[in-house]
């Protein structure tokens, strides 16, 4: 029954995304009815935003229209893989223009435990709200004056933030429309070569092989970044440039460790249910899916780990529901926020428990928060070195790293 009720569901997303006319219709499935709404104008991209943009090549050379063109290098991926997820490029459409609020005008339509985007790059930091990014999956933004893509793939649970950089030019990137083992592949508009959300590679095209820089971008509870920081900028639901039901979740039931994983066609790893929550970190070859029964507990949690030869801290807070389960963005489960680190700070090696819903580390007895920065201690004012994660699925997770540890 769930099978039926995931296709339905990831069906009506499909037809919702692409902008159809279909604005006084709805689809009913199992899940429930969705309403459709049509698009607004499109927005245009921002001069002084996006002034190094590289121009889109010819279609000749596009991986878009043809991924068997022989000037190619060759693929990464089997392309016979590459399945349509329904809408054409771009149909679900990025946000380029971004436009931003403070937190106290965000907070008017956000509740507490609704899951955001956390980025924060040489001193600014934003806030891109998940029931905003559900709907358009990639927002072309600049951040600390780094250009940046900031993604989200529903059907994986996976944000990921990655420098917008290909071939030493600036770019953005835009939806192809296509799944690759139900994740996101997007194409960059200077080459419109393909790349696979999840890793940041260029699978096909001209592009391939080359591999983009990602930036730590956790998901973390809207009532913990409102918290800790009151002063940044949040993206405007109100100036994307589209029509959408922002704060509803056109995927309800989709995040269920019993489910089964949209138009996903890759290898399956029976270590763990394909839908079970892990948080994966990958660094220098070596790979770890940390379930997330494993890492989480109480109010909060602190986790000492190894990958590779770094040692890592794993904090864990309650208080972040998910996007993919109730019918708002703001009404699933509790699944907590969770946050990566480099456990080594100034040479020295920490390691951290909980107190509360706080983190203290045993070398110090400094008090440090969800997102890294010490509040009290001598260590006060000091800041974690944030390591890239994934929050996603089981999976995801083993079909791009096939060889990885699992931690229950």
């Amino acid at each position: 029954m769930f099978r039926r009720m995931a296709f339905l569901t990831a069906l009506v997303l499909i037809v919702s995304a692409c902008g159809t006319n279909a604005s006084e219709d709805s689809v009913t499935s199992e899940t429930g009815s969705v309403q459709l709404d049509a698009d607004a104008t499109p927005p245009t991209t921002s001069p002084d935003t996006f002034e190094n943009a590289v121009l889109a090549p010819d279609s000749e050379t596009s991986a878009l229209d043809n991924r068997t063109n022989p000037v190619f290098p060759t693929a990464l991926i089997d392309i016979s893989q590459i399945i349509s997820g329904g809408p054409p490029p771009d149909g679900i459409p990025p946000v380029d223009a971004p436009e931003f609020v403070t937190v106290v005008e965000a907070d008017e339509y956000l509740s507490d435990a609704e899951p955001v985007v956390y980025v924060s790059i040489n001193g600014d930091t934003r806030a891109y709200p998940v029931q905003i990014l559900i709907w358009h999956e990639i927002v072309n933004d600049v951040v600390g004056g780094v250009p940046v893509s900031v993604t989200y793939c529903p059907l994986c649970n996976s944000a990921v933030t990655f420098e917008r950089v290909v071939g030493g030019e600036v770019t953005t990137f835009g939806t192809s429309g296509s799944l690759f083992n139900s994740a996101l592949i997007m194409y960059d508009r200077a080459t419109e070569s393909l790349w696979t959300h999840y890793d940041g590679r260029a699978v096909v095209g001209t592009a391939t092989g080359e591999e983009l820089e990602p930036v730590a971008s956790p998901l973390l509870a809207w009532g913990d970044y409102k918290e800790l920081f009151p002063n940044t900028l949040v993206l405007d639901r109100d100036k994307t440039g589209f029509s959408r039901r922002y704060g509803s979740n056109p995927y309800v039931g989709y995040d269920n460790p019993e489910g089964t994983p949209f138009l996903f066609r890759g290898e399956t790893d029976d270590r763990a249910a394909l839908q079970q929550r892990v948080v994966g970190v990958e660094i220098d070859g070596s790979a770890v899916g940390f379930s997330l029964d494993s890492l989480s507990g109480g109010d909060a949690q602190a986790t000492s780990a190894t990958v590779g030869s770094t040692d890592i801290a794993i904090f864990w807070k309650a208080g972040q529901s998910t996007a993919l389960e109730a019918g708002g963005t703001d009404g699933g489960r509790d699944v907590g926020s969770v946050f990566v680190f480099d456990a080594m700070l100034d040479g020295q090696l920490l390691t951290f428990s909980a107190q509360g819903d706080s983190f203290v580390d045993d070398e110090t007895a400094s008090v440090w928060t969800i997102t890294g920065l010490a509040t009290s201690g001598s260590l006060e004012g000091s800041q974690l070195t944030p390591i890239h994660h994934l929050d996603t699925f089981w999976f995801a997770w083993s079909s791009y790293q096939p060889g990885t540890e699992l931690v229950e």
